[in-house]
């Protein structure tokens, strides 16, 4: 960030130090060419450029910023004033130091076209002078002002970006500390009423959890994951929740072994699977999970599908039952706005969903 900051710092520099190059060197190939002298120098130019240049910096750097930007709009108008009538004198000035017979003769001419007619006299020379004098002051004060306000709308809109990102990765991270405890709370409850009924199998539970438990740990604590490592948790986990599952429920698992490594948010897929095993599963009816996954080049599609035990719909507290896949509809909506499409069909006997996500960044 810091050198991207010096990078734009140094670029701007350039910009104005090729600025006042091209003001130099400009007029005097104009002069040599058309008026075909390569030695005359009109140093009047020069002046007014550098008096034009001075009351450009001066509102840039330090009236602009410091009062109009700072709601001192009329002390600021007062200063930005007293500097161009200053600056005129000095300028005024300059022209009788610098001037030259051309622009006598010139001035000349235009005093006799006035006398000639009187009926359209034009204004006199020193008047257009200051005339023409205030109203580039004015163009170039109003560019100041201008070109800080782009520069803090710019200013504004990254601080916003950034504390979008901030807040992002906050909530990316309650999120997640949403899913963990929810996850395990179902699972404990698994292992629990497995005690009583086979502690062989517990005991295999118990290891299977400490697998899960070092993903969550380790791997999940990260932004990405590889998609490789979250199938790898995905199969632990169906195969602890098989553990406590009766011949009875047809449970289909059809996951990718070669997953190109793609980058994901951990933890992604596992509500959808445990929202399956929690309300699919039925002791008195048949019942089926089905898990599907598969990754066309950067894009993942996933497909979840269960039955509807009834026992379960008739006792399914509302207020509990969709907490992970709230959580999974808010990050993908964060991590993958307009790069993914959800769909989640609920029938009275079948809830399924579909996932399509691109991981391209």
């Amino acid at each position: 960030m810091n050198k991207l900051r010096a990078g734009r710092h140094k670029l701007a520099i350039l910009m104005h130090v090729l600025v006042w190059v091209v003001l130099i060197i400009l007029p005097q190939i104009i002069i040599s060419r058309y008026a075909g002298n390569s030695n005359f120098i009109d140093w009047g130019i020069y002046v007014n450029a550098f008096i034009f240049g001075v009351i450009f910096y001066v509102s840039y750097f330090w009236l602009v910023p410091n009062f109009y930007m700072n709601n001192r709009k009329t002390l600021f108008f007062i200063l930005a004033v007293v500097l161009i009538v200053c600056l005129y004198f000095v300028l005024d000035y300059s022209n009788h130091i610098f001037h030259n017979p051309e622009r006598n003769q010139r001035v000349a001419e235009e005093i006799q076209d006035q006398a000639r007619e009187p009926r359209f006299r034009r204004p006199p020379f020193k008047l257009m002078q200051i005339y023409g004098y205030s109203l580039i002051s004015i163009i170039i004060v109003g560019f100041a002002i201008g070109l800080r306000a782009i520069e803090q709308f710019s200013a504004s809109e990254k601080r916003q970006k950034e504390l979008e990102k901030e807040k992002l990765n906050s909530e990316l991270a309650f999120l997640k500390n949403q899913v963990s405890p929810h996850f395990f709370f179902n699972t404990l409850n698994n292992i629990y009423s497995m005690v009583a009924i086979n502690t062989d199998d517990a005991q295999a539970a118990i290891l299977k959890l400490s697998k899960l438990m070092r993903y969550l740990l380790y791997e999940s604590e990260h932004g990405e994951t590889l998609l490789s490592a979250e199938v790898e948790f995905m199969r632990h986990y169906i195969a602890l929740m098989q553990l406590r599952v009766s011949q009875k429920v047809d449970i289909q698992i059809d996951l990718p072994n070669n997953q190109n490594d793609l980058k994901i948010p951990p933890l992604l897929f596992i509500p959808f699977i445990e929202n399956a095993f929690k309300h699919g599963i039925s002791y008195r009816d048949k019942s089926f999970i089905k898990v599907e996954m598969k990754t066309v080049e950067n894009k993942v599609y996933f497909t979840c599908e269960n039955s509807i035990a009834k026992e379960k719909a008739e006792k399914r507290d509302e207020n509990h039952s969709g907490i992970g896949l709230e959580n999974v509809k808010k990050r993908l909506n964060l991590l993958f706005a307009g790069k993914y499409d959800l769909n989640i069909d609920a029938s009275p006997e079948v809830f399924s969903v579909n996932l399509e996500i691109d991981t391209a960044k």
